[in-house]
């Protein structure tokens, strides 16, 4: 794909990403913001993201992100980036009325819900994907910030196993700009309010581990996250604290949304493909990383889980 070519004549275009932005998200979508806006000057381009968490807030192009998504005419061109179209919220709206939908995505249940499509699974992040499709001698600071703490944030600080050779290597170019990695590692994954260890620490201890002790569970109901007054976003982060337990294969974390609804993240080593799971209850992700949205009660969610979970670990047929 040659991005400029597929935004040529256009006059306005669009830039969205999932509902609740991470890191990768949001660095995706701002560097291909700031590209854009210094290829394309006479253009009007705009990002719509649901509130980033401030963390990212010295990504530029932060504070012209729009989370409102009011009234707009219709966009000569949208991306949807980091997801498929039926996650991108209310800007999804955006996207289905312009006169070309064009999608970028590492996420290996995402069949291609653009005109045009740049889907990649084994990319390490849809911020590396970016990268890739960006014309290198355009590349300046901001854009390398932003495209740098996107990759760091899916893969782990490049511990996960979607960091190939080849990501380190872009990530090398990427630091060459001179912004300070260093703090931005340390201030965007690592650093926590006091309000996310105290939940972290609630989450861990109340935690359950079964299935021979393979699998661990933890969950935060709404009473709970009234207590702390704590919103989606101090969750984060509490999932891959649960798989690093020795012994653990699976980690499953959930939180209640509504009345018997759940949000349920799930991490796992090579013994089990949690994006097969996920998709079986109507979500999707990564094999070592995935979620999805159940309904019920948590016993239920655990228990309908459980099942495909277990034909994995046991070497069965997947359902």
């Amino acid at each position: 794909m040659n991005i400029l070519q597929e935004c040529g004549g256009a006059k306005r275009i669009g830039i969205g990403g999932h509902v609740r932005p991470d890191g990768d998200c949001v660095g995706a979508c701002l560097g291909l913001y700031q590209y854009l806006r210094k290829c394309l000057p006479d253009t009007y381009i705009k990002v719509f993201l649901e509130k980033p968490p401030a963390i990212f807030s010295e990504i530029a192009g932060y504070e012209e992100i729009d989370s409102e998504f009011g009234q707009e005419a219709p966009f000569d061109v949208f991306f949807c980036l980091d997801c498929s179209a039926d996650r991108l919220g209310d800007g999804e709206k955006y996207f289905n009325g312009a006169a070309k939908r064009i999608n970028i995505d590492h996420h290996v249940s995402n069949p291609g819900c653009g005109d045009v499509n740049e889907v990649k699974p084994l990319a390490s992040s849809t911020s590396e994907m970016i990268y890739d499709l960006l014309e290198k001698e355009r590349l300046d600071r901001d854009m390398a910030m932003a495209l740098y703490i996107g990759i760091i944030h899916d893969t782990g600080v490049f511990q996960y196993s979607n960091t190939a050779p080849e990501t380190m290597e872009k990530a090398a170019h990427l630091i060459s700009f001179g912004f300070p990695f260093p703090r931005l590692i340390e201030e965007t994954f690592y650093q926590k309010t006091y309000r996310q260890a105290q939940i972290l620490g609630r989450a861990l201890i109340e935690s359950i581990r079964f299935m021979d002790g393979r699998c661990i569970v933890s969950c935060i109901d709404r009473k709970m996250m009234d207590f702390y007054e704590a919103v989606p976003a101090d969750l984060e982060g509490i999932v891959n604290q649960l798989r690093n337990i020795t012994g653990i294969h699976c980690a499953i974390f959930m939180y209640q949304t509504d009345l018997l609804e759940y949000k349920i993240s799930l991490r796992s080593d090579e013994l089990v493909d949690v994006a097969k799971v996920a998709k079986y209850f109507g979500g999707g992700g990564h094999a070592r990383a995935a979620g999805c949205t159940m309904k019920g009660t948590f016993h239920d969610c655990v228990n309908n889980l459980s099942l495909h979970i277990q034909q994995q670990l046991d070497g069965e047929e997947d359902v």
